[in-house]
């Protein structure tokens, strides 16, 4: 049975924007599993996305505080469909991270991180999946706010999917 994930990271709730943008609370309607990938600023945000979304997995970023890190690991796995995920946060630079993230983490399909707000999507030469939803509510130097869907079905990840926000959904 086919699972849809939803991706986000670095949502800086309530330092960069008040609350999500409701086309992010649509897309946590639509998802089977919503992975945030750390930088939540406020444990009310986490606790509000655990209420409405139908599983969270979730770690904690460097904006993180005591009570989010409380609740969330640095380090996240889980298999899905039969694909190796982990999550964290930080990676270091864009320079020779394919590299170190094959050598970080040897069993894993795909990784998902953060940190940097810059939508991301690459293989590893070990065949490692990156990805970086990007930032739905603080763009940075990139044209859109964004998020990722997927869907992990029988050991396959299809349909990823960069989405903007839309000006109007903010």
């Amino acid at each position: 049975m086919a699972t849809r994930l939803l991706l986000i990271s670095d949502t800086h709730v309530p330092q960069r924007a008040q609350r999500l943008p409701e086309q992010v609370w649509q897309a946590v309607e639509q998802a089977d599993l919503v992975l945030h990938a750390g930088d939540w600023v406020d444990l009310s945000l986490y606790d509000e996305l655990v209420q409405r979304a139908t599983a969270v997995l979730g770690v904690f970023g460097n904006n993180d505080g005591a009570g989010l890190r409380a609740v969330l690991p640095e380090i996240a796995r889980a298999s899905i469909e039969g694909i190796r995920f982990a999550m964290i946060h930080e990676t270091g630079q864009a320079t020779g991270r394919e590299s170190r993230m094959d050598v970080a983490f040897p069993d894993t399909d795909v990784l998902v991180f953060g940190h940097s707000h810059i939508p991301w999507d690459s293989v590893t030469p070990a065949g490692l999946r990156l990805l970086n939803p990007g930032s739905p509510t603080d763009r940075r130097r990139q044209l859109a706010h964004t998020y990722l869907t997927a869907v992990a079905d029988d050991g396959a990840l299809t349909d990823v999917t960069l989405v903007p926000i839309t000006p109007d959904a903010r």
